[in-house]
């Protein structure tokens, strides 16, 4: 019989593939089909600073009139986060209650400061594991590439300090040294890093003058990033990877964990294909294993990475030198 589990973060998942944080993943019912439809996991819908801070915003346009006394602006703020924390740790509690699968926490963060402590509730309310959507857009003229980079390592330093479940940072490709960079992340005692995290992506409106989101969901064809560094990166590190953006089916598993992937997350196609798309990448997953006699994913799992293809140079390679210049 095919067994499709792998293990991620030190948890045992019945398949590689994970259901990404998005708005799909943010009520019991959409869950709980994920789970029914046969996801290793889950990532529930990230947990925004943004968020709380907006909630904040939200009761003070209710309550101005208080806002001139210090310890009822007080009262109000640390009202209106705990309120934005409980919906989010009853879903935690309702997800370990009702779901068969790990069901992993998120927290889009972009700072260091404060929310960590938001962790150590998380991990109260049952979740599995946590993962840490980190980035800020490097876009200060005057800021410097190690100050970005800083960030990073106190996060996982902070929250590390207030959990003992397992902690994976998503991260971007933002980075001057990217391998070197996620080799030190590793050593953070992170158990897991997720390549790579996906951004709000701006356009223009020609007609109505107005910035606009382009490009909500991923394509196919943006496997190729994460496709490479996973490549490039497995077996190097002191961490477990996950891959992410650009995987919609079973191919693109297949090729994840081929180059070194312990697990996958898939995001984009669930919206375009609805729930029943995880059991096609299953099944397609299975197929490609039992026409190449293989029984569980370690048997083919990082055969195509950087340190075990028999052509190495391939994942290293950024001109089509080849494909222009003619050459055969």
């Amino acid at each position: 019989m095919t067994d499709l589990s792998v293990t991620y973060m030190g948890l045992k998942l019945r398949s590689p593939v994970i259901a990404g944080s998005s708005g799909l993943t943010k009520n019991i019912k959409n869950l709980e089909l994920i789970d029914q439809k046969g996801a290793g996991a889950v990532v529930l819908k990230s947990l925004f600073e943004e968020q709380i801070k907006f909630e904040v915003r939200k009761v003070f346009s209710y309550e101005e009139s208080q806002s001139a006394y210090t310890e009822a602006e007080d009262y109000i703020r640390n009202y209106a986060r705990e309120h934005t924390l409980d919906e989010y740790l009853e879903l935690i509690h309702d997800g370990k209650r009702k779901l068969s699968i790990p069901v992993i926490a998120s927290i889009n963060c972009t700072t260091a400061r404060e929310w960590p402590v938001f962790a150590k509730d998380i991990e109260k309310a049952g979740a599995d594991a946590l993962e840490l959507n980190v980035f800020v857009l490097p876009s200060d003229l005057d800021g410097e590439g190690r100050d970005y980079e800083k960030l990073y390592f106190d996060v996982a330093e902070n929250v590390q300090k207030e959990v003992s479940i397992p902690v994976s940072l998503k991260i971007s490709t933002y980075f001057s040294g990217l391998a070197n960079m996620i080799k030190k992340l590793s050593w953070t005692g992170v158990q897991g890093i997720v390549l790579f995290n996906r951004f709000f992506n701006p356009d223009i409106d020609l007609e109505n003058f107005r910035i606009k989101p382009s490009h909500l969901y991923s394509d196919p064809e943006e496997i190729s990033a994460s496709l490479r560094w996973i490549a490039i990166l497995s077996g190097k590190l002191q961490t477990d990877l996950c891959a992410s953006t650009g995987v919609h089916d079973g191919k693109g598993v297949i090729k994840q964990l081929l180059a070194g992937a312990n697990a996958v997350q898939v995001c984009s196609t669930l919206y375009k294909n609805g729930f029943d798309q995880l059991d096609l990448i299953q099944n397609e997953i299975i197929q490609w294993m039992e026409q190449h006699n293989y029984n569980k994913i370690s048997d083919f799992r990082g055969m195509m990475s950087q340190k075990l293809t028999t052509n190495p140079a391939a994942f290293l390679r950024v001109q089509f030198m080849k494909h222009f210049a003619g050459i055969e």
